[in-house]
């Protein structure tokens, strides 16, 4: 079997890997085609202690923002109820709907934290009453907010 090149790509290659990646290719590919591309270069004892550190700084980074998200997590606990005014018709019935935006909006009016609406998942609402809506603060931490419908 061929003796294989370590190479540490300088960005994404198809079939092979993402930016930053420490592979094992061929020589031939590594000496004729990454390398004259510019989409790896050799990897030195210095070049993988680099991308160990920068590894290690993005697990931290990571586990940061998970914790911030836990925390946010107990913040909605706290808070309690959130109220949202419609306007109303007959039978309670609400006119249009609530939409996310309208509960961003509201967490950050009256609990004062910054939640991104493409994260929020909203019932279909068609009257007054109460309801539940689930946030998702982190790809593994999600909230529930509970929170009313009340007429104008």
């Amino acid at each position: 079997m061929a003796k294989r090149v370590s190479v540490v790509l300088n960005q994404s290659v198809s079939k092979l890997g993402n930016n930053g990646d420490l592979v094992d290719v061929a020589p031939g590919f590594a000496r004729n085609y990454l390398i004259p591309q510019g989409l790896a270069s050799l990897a030195t004892k210095g070049i993988v202690k680099q991308i160990e550190f920068r590894r290690e700084k993005e697990r931290k980074q990571k586990l940061a923002e998970k914790q911030a998200a836990e925390n946010k997590k107990v913040a909605f606990k706290t808070i309690g109820k959130l109220t949202i005014r419609k306007q109303v018709g007959e039978q309670k019935a609400i006119f249009g709907s609530v939409t996310s935006q309208e509960i961003a909006d509201v967490i950050k009016q009256q609990a004062g934290i910054e939640v991104d609406r493409r994260g929020i998942e909203v019932p279909d609402i068609s009257s007054t009453g109460d309801y539940q809506a689930e946030v998702k603060l982190h790809p593994e931490v999600s909230a529930t907010v509970d929170f009313q419908v009340i007429p104008l």
